[in-house]
């Protein structure tokens, strides 16, 4: 008998929960893009002349939606091209209405906008000649592919400075100072009379005798003439050098033979490279 009443209890629970489910969805039915309150809000600032605060509002409208919001990217677009003087930022938000609401009445109107844009920026541009006008258009392609990243950036700091103005910034009170408690200030005047002391005596500072300078002759010294060297005298002949004559007067040749010829002769032969032919040389 259980088992008789399972399926009609599963075919109330399914009903209920059907039932559930659809009364949830008729609750909060799908808002569309004009109904939303930022949209509407974005429209009112506009008629008000605030755009800044329009262009917020429509930004808050695509962040929430994404894709589904063309009207709202249609708004920014005319904007930034008629207030806030973005030529590209514009053709963004004009592209992306077009993407996203192909079919609208107002594609071409949009295309025209888009066309507008780009000369006004292309009027930006650097006076250079190009080939033709093409090449001007993919120029600005270019440049708005490049900027495209910036964009958001820019959205994002014109809600932070709409948000910073709508905020209310704390009045600073000064408290006045009441001039009947303020007591004037009793200044004398009077000077009182400074004492001077009395000159003190000068020290006496007693000054050393002067002991006048006693001229002393001293001695000039006298140069002491070097010692003669005896010996005998040899005139150097081509080809000659100091091994050479030492042995030819000694018989035999060495260093100190050389050098004791070299020590007689140190005011004509300085050292043995000085040898020259037609030298006097002493032979000790």
């Amino acid at each position: 008998m259980r088992f008789r009443f399972l399926p009609l209890c599963l075919c109330a629970l399914a009903t209920l929960l059907f039932v559930a489910g659809c009364g949830r969805y008729d609750s909060s039915p799908f808002t569309a893009e004009i109904d939303e309150s930022n949209y509407r809000r974005g429209k009112d600032l506009l008629r008000q002349g605030r755009n800044q605060e329009a262009l917020a509002a429509f930004l808050k409208v695509v962040e929430k939606r994404g894709d589904d919001a063309p009207e709202s990217h249609l708004e920014i677009g005319i904007l930034y091209q008629q207030h806030i003087k973005d030529p590209i930022a514009a053709i963004y938000h004009y592209r992306k209405f077009r993407e996203l609401k192909r079919n609208s009445p107002q594609s071409d109107l949009v295309r025209q906008r888009i066309d507008a844009a780009t000369r006004e920026f292309a009027r930006t541009l650097p006076a250079q000649p190009l080939d033709n006008q093409m090449e001007r258009l993919d120029l600005l392609e270019k440049v708005d592919q490049l900027q495209r990243e910036n964009i958001q950036l820019k959205d994002q700091l014109i809600g932070v400075r709409t948000q910073a103005i709508n905020t209310p910034r704390p009045s600073s009170v000064v408290a006045a100072a009441d001039p009947d408690q303020l007591a004037p200030l009793a200044v004398s005047t009077a000077e009182s009379p400074i004492a001077v002391p009395d000159p003190e005596p000068a020290a006496v500072v007693e000054q050393p005798a002067v002991v006048p300078s006693v001229a002393v002759n001293r001695p000039t010294p006298v140069a002491t003439p070097p010692p003669a060297v005896s010996g005998r005298r040899y005139v150097v002949a081509k080809g000659d050098s100091l091994y050479a004559i030492a042995k030819r007067h000694y018989g035999t040749a060495n260093n100190a033979r050389v050098q004791a010829i070299l020590n007689a002769n140190r005011a004509v032969l300085p050292n043995a490279g000085a040898l020259q032919p037609g030298m006097t040389l002493i032979i000790p």
